[in-house]
């Protein structure tokens, strides 16, 4: 499981990496959030700000399920935020194939697929 916990938090660390961008006011909007603006707007900015929080620690929480890192938190704690991680991913995919935004559609959502699967397979073996 340890290549899945690896692969989905470098997967899930490019989407951080891009939700840091967006919430710094870098011009990839059309990537995030409907794809509507190019540049999000203050208020879409710290909606962004707090998702770069909780993918924080969701990269840190599939790296500890998977051994990679250790945490204080309990496996079992870990194994169970990985699942819940693989299904707001899942949800995600649903948000993101819905988009407006072809370059969401098309980037975000198979990224956002193969990081459920890496979460749902590190919280569930």
């Amino acid at each position: 499981m340890l290549s899945f916990s690896i692969i989905g938090a470098i997967i899930f660390g490019c989407i951080a990496l891009l939700t840091l961008l967006v919430t710094l006011g870098y011009p990839l909007g059309e990537f995030t959030l409907g794809g509507k603006y190019k540049i999000l707007p203050s208020k879409m900015r710290i909606m962004s700000g707090i998702s770069l929080i909780i993918q924080a620690v969701a990269i840190i929480a599939i790296l500890d399920a998977g051994e990679v890192i250790t945490t204080f938190f309990p496996f079992n704690v870990q194994k169970g935020l990985c699942i819940f991680f693989g299904f707001y991913l899942l949800l995600n995919v649903g948000m993101n194939s819905l988009s407006s935004s072809k370059k969401e559609r098309y980037l975000m959502t198979p990224l956002s697929l193969l990081a459920s699967i890496c979460f749902f397979v590190t919280g569930f073996f």
